[in-house]
């Protein structure tokens, strides 16, 4: 173990002289949890006042995270406890809308329960509407934390801080990137591997838009990126499969890539082809 002396006190220094204000992830994961199950539980509850003793639980959960965060914190946590707690009729009505739209529009769906308990589309826009709200009373860390639980779990990458209409739709989900500056507005739809993002990563911009704003009812089909806090996607417009666009587009356009197809047949060429790598 000599050998291994030097590094460890080289690692005692480090975590000695910097002080730390982390939650625990394993208690940030099951208060998220937590709370999907008590909006949307698979066991309901026999009566109302079972249901407070839940979230009488849950709010338990979210002062023990509070306080690990308290010297960070802008506000006293029993005031972000209690404003958490009285958004949630408003988190649960955008929830049941944004399911119910999932429903509406998904051919594959057979009920608005297999939506809430079975899509991870749903699920990463469940986290993320708790963690914004958490996010714009300032509480710093724990939103994220939240974001990349539900990104580890679903391939969904949505920062707590985008700004996210009524009647999301994201359809399959894997690959989705929505950074933290994005402005969403309602009845928007968005398929796999689509990237709202910046064109530049500069800590000097932090404080600024650097992600674009999709209007109401725009719809971005997969593989398509969106760059630009300047960009905007005019309002029921449709983004089609693999287009780059850093410019903004006006209401009620189609914007496409137009990709050159060659078909041969399978028989052999009449004269052969020379490669050179």
């Amino acid at each position: 173990m000599e050998k291994f002396k030097d590094f460890a006190d080289n690692l005692f220094r480090d975590h000695t002289s910097e002080e730390c204000f982390m939650p625990c992830k394993t208690d940030s994961n099951r208060f998220i949890v937590d709370m999907i199950q008590l909006l949307f539980p698979l066991d309901v509850p026999r009566s109302a006042d079972e249901y407070l003793l839940r979230f009488r639980d849950s709010e338990l959960q979210l002062r023990k995270l509070l306080h690990s965060l308290k010297v960070l914190l802008k506000e006293d946590p029993g005031h972000i406890v209690e404003a958490f707690f009285a958004a949630l009729p408003r988190i649960y009505k955008k929830l049941r809308m944004d399911a119910e739209s999932i429903y509406k529009f998904d051919p594959a769906a057979a009920s608005v329960q297999e939506v809430i308990h079975a899509y991870p589309g749903f699920f990463a826009i469940a986290i993320y509407r708790i963690a914004h709200q958490l996010y714009l009373q300032k509480v710093p860390v724990l939103p994220r934390l939240m974001a990349e639980y539900a990104h580890g779990r679903t391939g969904i990458d949505i920062n707590p801080g985008a700004s996210i209409g009524d009647n999301f739709f994201i359809d399959h989900g894997t690959g989705v990137v929505i950074g933290e500056t994005a402005e969403i507005g309602n009845n928007v739809k968005i398929y796999q591997g689509v990237t709202l993002g910046a064109i530049t990563v500069e800590k000097s911009l932090a404080a600024t838009k650097r992600h674009p704003t999709l209007e109401d009812n725009v719809i971005i089909y997969a593989g398509s990126t969106v760059l630009g806090g300047k960009t905007v996607i005019g309002h029921d417009s449709i983004i089609g499969g693999n287009v780059w666009l850093t410019e903004s587009v006006p209401p009620n356009s189609v914007v496409y890539h137009k990709s050159e197809i060659k078909i041969r047949s399978g028989k052999p060429f009449n004269e052969p082809l020379n490669f050179v790598i």
